[in-house]
């Protein structure tokens, strides 16, 4: 192995967001040596690293790890790509493995798993990170700073966010809010976290909508007043959207200005490793506060008739 090059195990291979952690951990010039999954649809593995040990059982790739360990190889990082609700299982595997960890958002589903991983952290020596990739885009690094540069200013913000799921999506384990957190929780848990980034301290929330399928709200920050809904009904889509043949539409405008921030995804996961294996990784605290809104959100009452309801939610009420 070459001077510098840090080893990695992964969890959760066959995911939709594997391969970009895939990909990162190869631009940033590190091997994956063993990688675990349920599911052995997992090829794409060898567009990256051909020669990594593969497990559909956690207790060989337990007993792997351990070896690895035992022979004086242990592995530099666990990066974990599992479903919602196992993250805090799988990043105290990795602490206890003796391993960094750098696990997918949310990192957590509850902010009283931040506490015992924190704990685990103390006890251990090692870290967990997360990936928080709208935090280095440079269109809200450029928001920030705006925002920092007229702080007397308190922004109106809409935030809209549709992304289509079939039928397929309430039968996996993210259309169970036991294991997923819920639609604000899985589809908008980075976007709160910019939102808090970029506007500062979350002041106030309120919950106007929410079934299965769709969630929208009102978040007020120190600088900002958002308006907010996410949804995986493609009946939701804007006639725009629909016309153009687009299964998805993201939009965040600021007073009468939208937002753009369309373009500049490719890489950001790689950035986010490159910080992380530079020190400069966003750990558990930073977390902290969209995983307190998102668990705020779930237990959240109804709020009727409020003046700060996002413009879609009349269609909602209305069918």
């Amino acid at each position: 192995m070459d001077n510098g090059e840090k080893t990695f195990a992964l969890i959760g291979a066959a995911g939709y967001i594997a391969p970009r952690h895939m990909e990162s951990v190869a631009n940033t010039g590190n091997q994956i040596v063993a990688a675990l999954d349920p599911n052995d649809s997992v090829g794409i593995i060898d567009s990256y690293f051909p020669s990594a040990r593969f497990f559909t059982e956690f207790e060989r790739f337990d007993r792997h790890i351990d070896m690895l360990r035992r022979k004086q190889e242990p592995i530099d990082y666990l990066s974990v790509c599992s479903p919602n609700y196992l993250h805090d299982s799988h990043a105290r595997f990795g602490l206890r493995s003796g391993a960094d960890v750098i696990c997918e958002k949310p990192i957590v589903l509850n902010p009283w798993n931040i506490d015992g991983l924190q704990e685990m952290e103390r006890e251990t020596g090692k870290r967990v990170f997360t990936i928080l990739q709208l935090r280095h885009h440079e269109s809200v690094l450029a928001l920030k700073e705006k925002v920092q540069a007229n702080a007397s200013t308190k922004y109106d913000v809409d935030l809209t966010y549709i992304t289509s799921r079939g039928r397929w999506y309430h039968t996996s384990w993210k259309g169970d809010e036991s294991k997923s957190g819920g639609i604000a929780t899985n589809i908008g848990v980075h976007f709160y976290d910019m939102l808090h980034f970029v506007f500062g301290d979350l002041q106030h929330s309120e919950l106007h909508y929410r079934d299965h399928k769709t969630s929208c709200g009102y978040l007020e920050y120190q600088h900002a007043r958002v308006r907010w809904c996410l949804s995986i009904d493609a009946q939701n889509l804007p006639d725009s959207a629909i016309q153009a043949g687009q299964r998805t539409f993201r939009n965040i405008s600021i007073g009468e200005n939208e937002f753009e921030f369309s373009g500049g995804f490719t890489d950001l996961h790689t950035k986010s490793y490159a910080a992380i294996l530079n020190g400069d990784g966003y750990g558990l605290e930073d977390n902290r506060v969209a995983i307190e809104t998102v668990a705020n959100l779930r237990n959240l009452p109804i709020t009727t008739n409020s003046s700060c309801a996002h413009p879609l939610l009349s269609k909602l009420t209305d069918d």
